[in-house]
């Protein structure tokens, strides 16, 4: 059984919404957000109090992107994620990177110099410089949807849950309005995936069974 240490919304949706598309048995384990703040238990399992934490047995991950491949990689079938001898490989991997280091980075200085500092050290300026910054790095998805449905390889795959993770965000942050014409398509069609759906409602029932506020994390403020 694999187990996901999850908060509303946060990143670790990738393997929610992974899990989800590929039908596969999972234990959604919800935090409050921060959990470094306000769940320090959660440190003895996670020192960096960071989520996600996904554990396959032994197997304990916590990057969201490398959940993607693992999970597309070992339990897909081949289905979701791309072979090395296949021609899209390298462009399947460089989206798998690129949706956390390129897309998603420049969001969390967006959330962090918006809300999460204290009122002194609030950074207007910086949010609106790396909000743009992010706007500019869809230029790559845009290129890739201009001909084709999906990033690559011709069909969807583990690197399309890992970069939508990332418009999914931006429609927190207000940026959705923003996206070029066939990212704000491409978007739209994600939304529309029932894996997808699953995966919110899950997070969402989890939530409350688990007594976690059901706000996703992107959306709560400092009190």
């Amino acid at each position: 059984m694999i187990d996901l240490h999850h908060c509303v919304s946060a990143r670790s949706f990738r393997p929610l919404w992974l899990l989800e598309e590929l039908g596969i048995p999972y234990r959604l384990h919800m935090l409050p957000f921060p959990p470094r703040v306000h769940a320090r238990d959660y440190l003895a399992r996670n020192p960096l109090g960071t989520v996600p934490l996904l554990e396959d047995g032994a197997t304990r991950l916590t990057e969201s992107a490398a959940m993607c491949h693992y999970l597309a990689t070992r339990y897909g079938a081949g289905v979701l994620d791309v072979a090395p001898a296949d021609a899209a490989y390298g462009s399947y991997l460089n989206w798998l990177f690129m949706s956390d280091a390129t897309l998603t980075f420049p969001q969390t200085l967006v959330l962090r110099y918006s809300y999460f500092e204290p009122p002194d050290r609030l950074q207007p300026q910086v949010a609106a410089d790396y909000a743009r910054w992010f706007l500019a790095r869809l230029r790559a998805v845009d290129a890739a949807l201009q001909h084709e449905p999906y990033l690559c390889a011709g069909r969807f795959t583990a690197a399309d849950v890992a970069v939508t993770y990332a418009l999914h965000l931006a429609q927190h942050l207000g940026l959705a309005a923003q996206f070029p014409p066939a990212v704000a398509d491409y978007w739209q069609r994600m939304q529309a995936r029932p894996a997808f759906q699953r995966a919110l409602q899950a997070q969402h029932q989890a939530a409350l069974d688990q007594a976690v506020d059901p706000t996703p994390s992107p959306d709560l403020r400092p009190a």
